[in-house]
């Protein structure tokens, strides 16, 4: 029998499935956090020079001596970077030419921070503002580096050691450094211990979805693959509510991280993927965890009937010609691999691109971050219900491809629609931010079910990768500061517009069971019967024997 029909035979989309996946997508819900955590440890609070002898004025005195020491901008606020050398009533121009002249100064001692919103973040903590602003966003970008270098190698060594091997030293490794993260005294430290956060957010994204889908049947995949990118939503909104309680940002770094030490816990108790397991040349051990989900599912009888040999019958052809070959370089040594694999880099770049692009500087939505972290949560929640339904009954690409070309339309009007017009703008960059988070939401299930058990962490793994290539350059774009503030949005909306147009070149997985070999996907894609695969087969694996046989 298939391995979909082993699932079904012990329950189905049963307690164990349920309960394994809600294990899992606790964590994913989490991981939102850290990724969009610096829209509030890294905001940037008003801010202007500290005065002389402020320690020791009443308020009324440091009324008059700001006056004194400061002027107001074109925003009638005091100036950020600057302040008069001397007082007004010592100067002997007008506050205009003093502008022009040499009786300014650079903020020389700090800065006074404005602590009604926020008592402290990374910004007011290491004074990130003024010529030094663009370290906040170097610190988001080497954030986004680990979570590329993460997907890169981590997702390669799943294929390799196990998906719940790597699993459970992320949920470690993002405790632990997301911990130490929240209480060094270095602006150096903290970087390097939210790049190791990163590397283990991408390990826990790509194994949680694989693990999800490879114990899912093909009827729960769907509804599990949704409820991932549901999880992520939920996320944001935890995230809103958390910092909205917590205004420090070393403990709220601390509460978004110590949560990944209890996940570590139990994960010891979750087990590791049989069809994985199968493939690797182990039936033993996916036979105890599939009689192991047989009890939880009230399956007994049918669990104990089944036997390893049982397992590798049906298998036996795909485990020897895994065997045979299996390196990073099978997502580009086969034709139709190739081209999948050329569509899905261009697909998760660009929906992460944009989705991260729209979510890094919420203060441009005119709503207070807290507001508009929630409601971006809330409406992706909403559109991922819808998405849930049209993936079910239509299909994958059709989604991919109208989730990417509406949200590149979304964009692309928020780009040209005047600044002034305020709640246009937020509707359409929500709106827009909704659809990007459907095309993500529809892309980690469509992925996983696109490439073969054998290099399907592989195949998640790089695309994943390219996915936070595209934050990270979006993050790194934002440097780029006011200069770019009309260019981006366009480039926001249209990059998923070309994506959309290439995800159409993708085979609809609907209804279609998961692929094991890469031979399989071949056949997919050549549109080979049945019969004839199992032909093919038997020419490739003769073929591998007698060349085993020469050497």
């Amino acid at each position: 029998m298939a391995f979909n029909d082993v699932l079904e035979s012990l329950g189905g989309v049963g307690c164990f499935q349920i309960l394994h996946t809600i294990l899992l997508l606790i964590p994913v819900a989490m991981l939102s956090c850290h990724n969009l955590l610096q829209n509030f440890t890294g905001a940037v609070p008003e801010h202007y020079c500290k005065l002389p002898s402020t320690n020791v004025l009443n308020n009324e005195n440091k009324t008059h001596l700001m006056k004194q020491f400061t002027s107001l901008d074109q925003d009638q606020q005091p100036w950020r970077c600057v302040q008069f050398q001397k007082a007004k009533d010592l100067l002997l121009t007008s506050t205009s030419k003093a502008m022009e002249g040499k009786n300014i100064e650079y903020c020389k001692e700090g800065w006074t921070y404005d602590q009604s919103i926020f008592s402290s973040t990374i910004v007011t903590e290491w004074n990130l503002v003024c010529n030094q602003i663009p370290w906040r966003q170097v610190a988001r970008s080497i954030y986004m580096t680990g979570v590329l270098l993460g997907a890169l190698v981590f997702g390669t060594l799943a294929d390799k050691l196990g998906r719940m091997e790597i699993l459970t030293w992320s949920y470690l490794q993002m405790g632990i450094a997301g911990s130490c993260a929240a209480f060094l005294p270095t602006y150096d430290g903290y970087c390097a211990f939210r790049f190791l956060c990163g590397v283990a957010s991408s390990a826990i994204s790509v194994n949680s979805i694989s693990l999800i889908l490879e114990w899912m049947p093909k009827r729960g995949r769907t509804l599990a693959g949704n409820f991932f990118g549901f999880s992520y939503s939920v996320g944001q909104i935890v995230l809103a509510s958390m910092a909205y309680l917590i205004r420090d940002w070393r403990w709220l770094q601390f509460a978004v991280s110590a949560p990944f030490l209890i996940f570590f816990i139990y994960s010891w108790w979750l087990p590791e993927s049989a069809r994985w397991l199968i493939l690797r040349g182990d039936p033993h051990k996916a036979l105890k965890h599939l009689r192991q989900a047989a009890r939880i599912n009230g399956k007994w009888t049918e669990g104990e009937k089944l036997t390893a040999e049982m397992l590798c019958s049906e298998m036996q052809k795909d485990i020897f010609i895994i065997r045979a070959s299996h390196s990073v370089f099978d997502l580009v040594r086969t034709p139709a691999i190739r081209r999948m694999s050329f569509c899905l880099v261009l697909v998760w770049f660009s929906s992460n691109f944009a989705y991260y692009g729209l979510s890094m500087d919420l203060k441009n939505f005119g709503l207070s971050v807290f507001l508009a972290q929630a409601l971006f949560g809330g409406v992706e929640m909403t559109a991922k219900v819808i998405v849930m339904l049209v993936m079910t009954f239509v299909g994958r690409r059709i989604m991919q491809f109208a989730s990417l070309f509406l949200a590149g339309v979304m964009v692309l009007s928020y780009s040209f629609t005047p600044q002034e017009m305020l709640m246009v703008c937020t509707v359409l960059a929500v709106t827009g931010k909704a659809f990007l988070a459907c095309s993500i939401t529809c892309m980690y299930l469509y992925t996983g079910e696109l490439y073969p058990t054998e290099i399907r962490q592989t195949g998640m793994g790089f695309s994943a990768m390219n996915a936070r290539l595209g934050s990270a350059v979006a993050s790194v774009l934002h440097l780029t500061g006011d200069f770019s503030a009309t260019i981006l949005p366009m480039l926001f909306g249209i990059t998923p517009i070309i994506a959309g147009f290439f995800s159409c070149f993708l085979l609809e997985t609907k209804d279609a069971s998961l692929p094991d070999t890469i031979n399989e996907v071949e056949y997919r894609h050549r549109d080979i019967s049945l019969e004839e695969e199992e032909i093919e087969n038997e020419k490739w694996i003769n073929k591998i024997y007698l060349k085993e046989i020469s050497l």
